[in-house]
């Protein structure tokens, strides 16, 4: 074997490869995770500083130390300036509509208590378990309509803000999977041209993005 490695496989008392690759899997995630989060966490503060957020606004919203903001405030002023961030809900790239398709999964799952279908996943996703891949992407849209179906039915009429919340639910789901299923024109444009420009933002960031901007528009009525 190499590199004088025993097979242990069939030692007994002895730890197997699988035995260790199941307790890892775990921590390995978690490390994964917090990996994609600092780096994600410094892109934000690229888009803060971009809005002109002071760095002592920024080191309190990202529970940062004044140094490590500052430092990271003089390495993007050296770089190009970013260009002005669009937040209108109304974006058609694959990566913000799957950040509003995760928003309002999350939404009907904290909605609907624990009778929803879609909560596991949108707890593998928030946790980095599961990524945004086209299958897990699919699947989150099958769970959110079939929330949206069964709940559609149960909403009474004497619960108006109830029903008004399920309509808007229902309402954002449309137009979101109208995007995914629809390439935008911003993709055909991409095809034709690899030039062509691009959001700004990487794929995470503008999901985090379309996240919180969808849920805080089902929670506002607009």
């Amino acid at each position: 074997m190499a590199g004088g490695e025993k097979d242990t496989r069939h030692s007994p008392g002895a730890l197997t490869e699988e035995q260790a690759e199941r307790m890892l899997a775990g921590m390995n995630d978690v490390i994964r995770a917090g990996e994609e989060m600092r780096g994600l966490r410094a892109e934000m503060i690229q888009m803060f500083i971009g809005f002109g957020w002071t760095q002592d606004r920024i080191a309190r919203l990202t529970d940062m130390s004044q140094p490590a903001v500052s430092k990271q405030v003089t390495k993007h002023r050296s770089a190009d300036p970013a260009p002005p961030m669009d937040l209108s809900l109304d974006q058609r790239d694959v990566p913000w509509l799957e950040g509003r398709l995760w928003g309002l999964a999350e939404d009907i799952s904290e909605t609907y208590a624990d009778t929803d279908r879609c909560t596991r996943c949108v707890s593998a996703l928030a946790r980095g378990r599961k990524h945004f891949t086209p299958e897990n992407v699919d699947e989150l849209r099958r769970l959110v309509e079939d929330d949206l179906r069964r709940y559609g039915r149960e909403v009474s009429e004497a619960h108006p803000d109830a029903k008004a919340l399920s309509r808007a639910h229902r309402d954002a789901y449309d137009e979101i999977s109208r995007g995914l299923d629809v390439p935008s024109r911003q993709t055909a444009d991409q095809a034709a041209d690899p030039a062509a420009a691009t959001p700004f933002g990487s794929p995470s960031a503008r999901r985090t993005l379309a996240h919180r901007i969808q849920r805080d528009r089902l929670r506002d009525g607009s």
